[in-house]
């Protein structure tokens, strides 16, 4: 049997994970930041919208849930978030695979890998336009 294409939206809709909450950014230079958090980071090009060098609109997924939007820096915008300002945290059950992968390619590491007293084990990166990135362990305590 067939699936229809509605019934394999429903369907990829039952298995996301959703999130209720997504970091946004803006880049100088956003095809080289979603080329970065995909190929370097591990994101997952989920979709991307823009004209020449300049990206309207991307979302990229993190496989593990949640995500990031992103779009090209634009001071005249009504809403104008400044490139290179922005800290993320971001779950992993792979810390120390993903450290040794960043660390092997280069990326700039701004806190060494460690356990933290709250139960975490992680480590912070510095991306290409400067923002943080925190990749850890630890989910929060529950509501």
């Amino acid at each position: 049997m067939h699936e229809t294409k509605s019934e394999a939206v429903r369907a990829a809709t039952r298995t996301r994970q959703d999130a209720g909450v997504w970091l946004t950014l803006q880049a100088h230079d956003a095809p080289a930041l979603i080329d970065f958090l995909v190929g370097t980071v591990g994101f997952r090009r989920t979709a991307v919208y823009q004209d020449g060098e300049i990206v309207e609109h991307a979302q990229l997924d993190w496989p593990e849930g949640g995500g990031v939007m992103l779009g090209s820096y634009r001071p005249d915008s009504p809403v104008t978030l400044m490139p290179g300002t922005a800290g993320a945290y971001v779950v992993t059950d792979h810390v120390d695979a993903l450290y040794r992968r960043l660390a092997d390619a280069g990326v700039r590491i701004t806190r060494e890998i460690q356990d933290r007293p709250y139960g975490s084990r992680g480590f912070t990166i510095q991306d290409p336009e400067g923002n943080a990135w925190a990749f850890g362990t630890y989910r929060g305590e529950p509501a």
